[in-house]
């Protein structure tokens, strides 16, 4: 027997129990792998996270550049960290999830070349930066703090005297 929706809801208003007899089973949970960052040169350190069907227990992940890593329980899905080897190409890597159950799926892991800049980034002129302005900017700076000062001394002063 199925309770349609309006039917459930006019029993549970009457404060009725509503039996749903032909309810849809739960979903099984989604099987997947996935390394981060997804793209990476070689020799920089990759966190792979999976999910099998029952993430209480440990899995591998075979292929890329590193061969075979088990994922652990950690905070309700499958963790590793791992390490692209220095030596590893350039490339598309085929990461490969297999479950407990003998359930796999499937990612791809992206090796780039690692570039290191040869110098810091054109920001400017370095208006900013001190040199031989340096030091008028400082004199010229406390000289206006000295002068705001004498006027604000002089100020109250003179209304203590007329006031």
């Amino acid at each position: 027997m199925r309770t349609s929706v309006p039917a459930a809801v006019a029993a549970l208003a009457l404060g009725l129990p509503v039996l749903f007899l032909d309810a849809a089973p739960a979903q099984a949970a989604s099987i997947f792998v996935e390394s981060n960052p997804s793209t990476a040169p070689a020799g920089d350190e990759i966190t792979l996270r999976a999910s099998c069907t029952d993430n209480l227990a440990p899995a591998t992940v075979t292929g890329g550049p590193f061969g075979t890593v088990t994922v652990h329980p950690q905070y309700g899905f499958l963790t590793a960290t791992a390490r692209i080897p220095t030596t590893t190409k350039v490339g598309d890597y085929q990461l490969k999830l297999t479950c407990p159950d003998e359930k796999t799926a499937t990612a791809t892991l992206h090796v780039v070349a690692r570039v290191e800049p040869s110098q810091g980034p054109a920001t400017g002129g370095g208006g900013t930066a001190p040199g031989r302005s340096a030091p008028i900017l400082i004199g010229g700076g406390l000289t206006a703090i000295v002068a705001g000062l004498t006027l604000a001394i002089f100020s109250v002063l003179r209304r203590r005297r007329f006031g």
